[in-house]
């Protein structure tokens, strides 16, 4: 059976049941919040049309003030400390202020921020008062309205100047003025009377006037009603939390509270299942509490518009829900105020992992087995995929050589094709590294034969008389025949070279004298180039070659010297690591190209397009050498581009040659 098959059969094992399971169990919740939903949702409209047939206190206007609940004493002194925990509700007020009202006791507060950083100041009995910076206040009682001025010239109590005040408004009204560098603020006391219908609140800018300043709209007042949260309550169904909210969202009365009864509390377990694999998208827990004025949630902004709304939310206590209905109230046909019920529930959660558990319990065995099954399977799977990527990698550091009978060749599977072509290839692959291992001796020694015999005709023909105008010729022939030995004889060195690396003897070395002497002998031959030599000051002990580490480094620096400009550096560094030594050799030149990354180090490969240094051919093999020197001493080479981008950096890492057991 292939792969594919296996695979197909186990997956379809573990999944297909609990997908549509799950699914199954989900589209139910889905049903049943839809209905609880539909339900809620005709409980609130019974209650809005209930509010409005037994005459229930409701707004007129769409605009109004709301009047906050001080939770601790205010003092009039013009500073916002105790105003603090009612400044997210700041009410805007024309001309570029902010304004604050309060009960507290029986007073009511009113607390005003005016942004103006241009300095206009005048008492509010000054002629040009009108003209100056100042707030106009209205206070209304039905029909009728009072008008004052605040103004003062310097922080510190004032007292308002009335401008139209009938007499049944107090004649007088004193606050203290505040003020600093990006405006002032003005707090004070006002006469908490029923009767007190509305206010109006305007600031004025002496450098900015505006005439309509100091004839403020006149917004009615809202705040908390206790006798229609007792009419909410007669109505509300139990265990739902009731809230009438004005235009603006502003809360008027709430009854009721979210209490799930005897409702039994879900596990962890349960409810994360709930949360994770069964519930539909539910939204985050609601951040208003009830004692916030405003309750700005989408769905009361919806009912306020005119659209009822509902949504779900996770609750706060764990495994449970919450579904909050708005609808809005109408008078007139014309929407007015806004209800909102809430239910939290934990009944939902508990029906929708009933009935998971009962498929859980159905399907467990089958699970069981299968993930057991798909365990072993996969195990097995790895570690076959594990002995084929090792003897892969294995047979690349061995330039494509692998010892012993390939892995996995036996199986009957996919795993066994590929193991069985990877063996056949690498079968190839070994047999031309072979060849190419042993070309250039070969090729040395086939070719020293005719190369004489061209020789030796040469120089037959140059004692035969030839004329004067072969004798260019001549000359062209005898120096290709030079180059020619001269290949022979590199590629005849690079195979006794390999001999005597695989034959060298370790001894006991410091590796700071030997790349020490051998920097302070290439000086000679750098001409105008610079030389940094980077040693530690500790000697730095190795077991391995001393000559074969010396040639290695004169390779790294032939091979620096040939891409240097006259003008460049070459940089040979020595460094401890953990287990061994570094040697460096920088150098400032042309950047290596990516496709030559992998390949400098291998045997025949060269950068070079032509020959260099009088016309000697080069086979790069100077590199192939240096690699079988970090070979042979536990190592590596590596080559890598300079981070700035100025030149290369040739790396020969050494670990030492392994010690000799004596029998």
């Amino acid at each position: 059976m292939t792969l594919r098959r296996k695979l197909m059969l186990v997956a379809l094992s573990t999944l297909v049941l609990p997908v549509v399971g799950a699914w199954f169990v989900r589209q139910m919740d889905v049903l049943l919040r839809q209905g609880q939903a539909q339900a809620l949702t005709a409980s609130a409209h019974a209650m809005a049309r209930s509010l409005v047939v037994i005459g229930a206190t409701l707004p007129h206007r769409k605009d109004g003030w709301y009047v906050q609940r001080s939770v601790q004493p205010i003092s009039v002194d013009g500073y916002g400390d105790d105003w603090a925990p009612m400044t997210p509700w700041q009410m805007t007020v024309p001309g570029d202020g902010k304004a604050m009202l309060a009960t507290s006791g029986h007073q009511l507060y009113l607390f005003a921020r005016v942004a103006d950083t241009s300095r206009q100041r005048v008492d509010v009995d000054d002629p040009m008062a009108m003209q100056a910076d100042h707030l106009t206040l209205v206070l209304a009682r039905g029909d009728r309205r009072a008008r004052y001025l605040l103004a003062s010239a310097a922080p510190g109590a004032f007292t308002a100047r009335p401008l139209h005040v009938p007499e049944s408004f107090p004649q007088t009204l004193s606050g203290v003025w505040q003020e600093d560098g990006s405006g002032y603020q003005v707090e004070m006391a006002l006469p908490d009377d029923p009767a007190l219908s509305g206010i109006g609140l305007a600031a004025f800018d002496g450098a900015h006037p505006v005439a309509s300043a100091n004839t403020p709209p006149v917004h009615p007042l809202w705040r908390y009603l206790p006798a229609l949260a007792s009419q909410l309550a007669q109505l509300a169904p139990p265990r739902t939390r009731a809230r009438l909210l004005a235009p603006s969202a502003w809360l008027l009365a709430q009854s009721g509270s979210l209490s799930m009864g005897d409702q039994r509390e879900p596990g962890w377990l349960a409810a994360t299942v709930y949360r994770l694999l069964l519930a539909a998208p539910l939204s985050e827990p609601v951040m208003w509490t009830a004692d916030s004025p405003q309750i700005g949630t989408p769905e009361v902004l919806s009912a306020l518009g005119g659209t009822p709304a509902s949504r779900w939310r996770e609750g706060r206590l764990r495994g449970s829900v919450l579904l909050t209905v708005a609808v809005p109230i109408r008078v007139d046909g014309h929407v007015v105020a806004a209800l909102s019920l809430e239910q939290a529930s934990r009944a939902l959660p508990l029906l929708a992992n009933r009935a998971l558990a009962g498929l859980l319990m159905a399907s467990f065995g089958v699970l069981l087995l299968a993930a057991l099954v798909l365990f072993i399977f996969a195990t097995r799977l790895s570690l076959r995929l594990g002995r084929l990527r090792d003897a892969a990698e294995s047979a690349q550091a061995h330039d494509g050589r692998f010892d012993g009978p390939f892995p996995q060749v036996q199986a009957q599977d996919e795993l066994g094709d590929l193991a069985r072509s990877f063996a056949r290839l690498f079968d190839v692959v070994g047999g031309y590294t072979d060849y190419l291992r042993t070309l250039a001796s070969k090729l040395s020694h086939e070719l020293n034969t005719p190369l004489a015999i061209v020789k030796s005709s040469l120089d037959n023909l140059d004692h035969s008389g030839l004329p004067e105008s072969a004798q260019p010729y001549l000359d062209r022939a005898r120096d290709g025949v030079l180059r020619m030995g001269q290949l022979v004889r590199a590629m005849s060195e690079t195979s006794r070279m390999e001999r005597a690396i695989a034959a060298a003897e370790a001894e006991e070395m410091d590796l700071v004298d030997v790349v020490g002497g051998c920097a302070e002998a290439y000086r000679a031959l750098l001409g105008s180039r610079r030389l940094y030599v980077e040693l530690p000051e500790q000697p730095l002990p190795l077991h391995g070659a001393p000559e074969l580490v010396a040639q290695a480094l004169d390779k790294l620096f032939d091979n620096a010297m040939s891409f240097t400009p006259q003008d460049g550096w070459i940089r040979i560094g020595l460094y401890a690591t953990a287990d061994g030594a570094e040697i460096e050799v920088a150098n400032q030149g042309p950047p290596l190209p990516e496709a030559m990354a992998g390949r400098l180090f291998q045997s025949l490969v060269s950068m070079r397009d032509k020959a260099e240094r009088g016309g000697t051919p080069h086979l790069g093999l100077g590199l192939y050498v240096v690699r079988l020197v970090a070979e042979r001493h536990g190592g590596r080479a590596e080559a890598h581009n300079l981070e700035n981008g100025a030149g290369v950096a040739f790396c020969l890492l050494l670990r030492g040659m392994p010690r000799q057991r004596l029998g």
